[in-house]
């Protein structure tokens, strides 16, 4: 299984492409419909990374994937401007999920 970029700009598509992920750089709400439609239907692909850009701008298009599928795992990834997360992301993430406190 293969990984695939969906991103939001130059930058982070250039950052993985020098890594050995393929991807794309969209700009429109119809552009990124297209690219995940393709990105599912291809088998080889296992994992999409998608920039949080993208997540934050059209959250309806990419939840109704993770929602319905089971594969490929979408993963929302922080770009050139960094990540809108707490700095205690991880942590807090841990802990809903076991239910600990850490």
């Amino acid at each position: 299984m293969r990984m695939y970029l969906i991103s939001d700009n130059v930058d982070t598509y250039t950052g993985m492409r020098l890594a050995g992920i393929p991807g794309v750089v969209i700009h429109s709400r119809e552009h990124l419909k297209e690219q995940l439609n393709k990105s599912v239907a291809d088998k080889e692909i296992g994992i999409i990374l998608i920039t949080e850009k993208l997540g934050k701008e059209f959250p309806d298009i990419i939840n109704e994937v993770k929602l319905h599928r089971r594969l490929p795992l979408i993963v929302e990834i922080p770009d050139r401007h960094g990540s809108g997360r707490s700095k205690e992301f991880i942590s807090e993430y841990v802990s809903q999920a076991i239910g600990l406190k850490l």
